[in-house]
């Protein structure tokens, strides 16, 4: 009969069994273990943020705005209502990007953050290029024909050109602006900006055929017709022929200058 010590079945029975179960304990505290740290974590990284979120700290205290010029100070403040107070670190800087863009003034807008509790607004505005007769009312539009704002006398101290024939059709809204026409109006105004003699002369500028431009100067009820380009040469031309002209036609309905050195002058008909 062989020895216990030399019998191989009885060391499978007896020995590996027990190696398993100490090895299956070890695993299951180590899964304790783990299970544990993960809890202690994830309370520990709650609890942080928790106390982040809710910190004095990084609430907006101050908004700092920066660009605006004709938009005052307060009025961006007043459409950022609200913001005060938001938690800096989660406030949707977007949204109230969007807001900003929201004003008829803000051309772009860009809302940034400033740890740990400043927000910093930088404006763009839109730059009025005339004053818009749009119905019975006069607006402010800039050169893409954008209307800024209904005109009066706060804007009494700027010196712009009545522009005439910007009306969209009716079918596109009220107020709506003919995007061709202000094109001409803006490449006009562009033009006389080279020459600020010109231009001051420049009284009112009608747009109703986006093909031909007509301009008005100051004290004069004469009419020329630019067409659509050498604006400021026309003009010019005309400065120079217009007290001939005047010896011969004393009433003068329109001037056309859109044939080089050829003008074509129509009397008021009486």
């Amino acid at each position: 009969m062989p020895s216990v010590a030399a019998d191989k079945r009885f060391r499978r029975a007896h020995v590996k069994p027990a190696r398993k179960r100490k090895t299956s304990a070890n695993q299951w505290l180590r899964v304790v273990r783990l299970a544990g740290l993960a809890a202690v974590a994830l309370y520990a990284g709650w609890r942080g943020t928790a106390l982040v979120m809710g910190a004095t700290a990084f609430q907006v205290s101050r908004v700092l705005v920066r660009g605006n010029e004709r938009l005052a100070t307060g009025e961006v403040l007043a459409i950022l209502e609200g913001l005060r107070g938001r938690n800096i670190l989660t406030v949707g800087i977007d949204e109230w990007q969007q807001r900003l863009l929201a004003s008829p003034w803000v051309e772009a807008a860009t809302v940034r953050r400033m740890l740990p509790s400043q927000i910093e607004v930088t404006i763009s505005e839109r730059r009025p290029m005339a004053v818009a007769r749009l119905g019975k009312s006069l607006y402010l539009v800039d050169a893409r024909g954008n209307v800024i704002d209904e005109y009066g006398p706060t804007y009494a101290d700027l010196d712009l050109p009545v522009v005439d024939g910007l009306a969209a059709r009716p079918a596109d809204g009220e107020g709506a602006v003919d995007a061709r026409r202000a094109a001409l109006a803006a490449r006009v105004i562009s033009s006389l900006e080279s020459r600020p003699d010109v231009a001051k002369r420049v009284s009112q500028i009608d747009v109703t055929d986006a093909h031909d431009a007509v301009v008005m100067l100051d004290g004069e009820s004469t009419m020329l017709r630019l067409g659509e380009d050498d604006f400021v040469d026309r003009i010019q031309g005309y400065l120079d022929l217009a007290p001939a002209l005047r010896e011969r036609v004393a009433d003068i309905d329109y001037v056309d200058l859109r044939f080089g050195e050829r003008l074509y002058v129509r009397p008021v008909k009486k």
